[in-house]
């Protein structure tokens, strides 16, 4: 049985989820284990294109199980809106292609507003967040 894991050296725009797209084909099963919606990459397809956030690009392979490992920081409201993409343009998410571990924490709503709240009382000196609650969610988890 082959493996192969895609890890980055930093934080995020370094390429991982496109190269996670080529190599979907040739695999069974597709893990992202850590991270959350603060970030994405695109994929386009013959279903259109798409802006992944949370989901695995292995979700639009046939017969690929992809699983949100307890890494993720879970975030059930853009999760949903995600999946919904996918199903309006054809992209069956489904419990048989789709897990998520029973150990992956929640992104709260709370956690968004908190995010929010330190980027407005940092004015000026900002540390560039995107508002999705990340730094809170990891400071909670």
């Amino acid at each position: 049985m082959a493996n192969c894991a895609i890890v980055g050296i930093n934080w995020g725009d370094e390429g991982k989820g496109r190269m996670v797209d080529l190599l979907t084909e040739q695999y069974d099963i597709v893990v992202r284990y850590q991270g959350g919606g603060n970030a994405g990459h695109t994929v386009i397809n013959e279903h259109g294109s798409f802006a992944l956030h949370l989901l695995p690009s292995g979700i639009f392979r046939k017969n690929v199980v992809n699983i949100l490992g307890n890494g993720v920081a879970l975030d059930c409201e853009n999760l949903w809106k995600e999946i919904e993409d996918l199903n309006s343009k054809g992209v069956s998410v489904t419990p048989e292609n789709l897990k998520v571990s029973d150990r992956a924490s929640l992104l709260m709503p709370w956690h968004r507003e908190l995010d929010c709240l330190e980027e407005d009382r940092l004015k000026g000196k900002k540390f560039g967040s995107t508002r999705q609650g990340i730094a809170p969610f990891y400071s909670d988890k």
